[in-house]
């Protein structure tokens, strides 16, 4: 079944994409969910219309985007989080508050596109994290754990 995403949907394509998918989970789920629309013929012609239309604003995005990695590939960001005596984090440090410390530093990066390694921070120290920019384009960010 061909089917026409209506949002983002993590490992399985971005918005306006026309992608496979099994009939169960495209007629029970991501259609009902209103995620995607069924890929007719009149739909994709529609779809092939739209995309060609959106070519230029999407290049423009798409060197932004690319503009906004190099910037964010020198930056080092300082997350703050209660420690105990030796270093070990109560809680963890998640996406939502590397999101925080990007917005604080002048960054607005939503929170889903960040994607920190691992099960979670639990320690003090320097870390490293994938933020999506785009669909192609990535950056990866050097942050350090501290102790409030």
């Amino acid at each position: 079944m061909e089917i026409i995403l209506k949002q983002d949907i993590k490992g399985l394509g971005y918005k306006h994409d026309l992608v496979a998918v099994k009939n169960g989970y495209g007629r029970n789920f991501l259609i009902p969910q209103g995620l995607a629309s069924l890929a007719t013929e009149s739909a994709k012609k529609q779809h092939a219309e739209t995309m060609k239309q959106r070519s230029f604003k999407e290049e423009k995005l798409r060197k932004e985007a690319a503009a906004n990695a190099e910037k964010l590939a020198g930056v080092s960001i300082k997350v703050g989080a209660k420690a105990g005596e030796n270093g070990k984090i109560f809680g963890s440090v998640t996406n939502i508050q590397l999101a925080d410390a990007l917005t604080k530093a002048g960054y607005a990066i939503e929170r889903k596109n960040i994607e920190i390694a691992g099960d979670g921070i639990k320690q003090l120290g320097n870390y490293t994290a994938k933020v999506r920019l785009y669909k192609e384009v990535a950056a990866t960010i050097n942050f350090e754990v501290i102790a409030e």
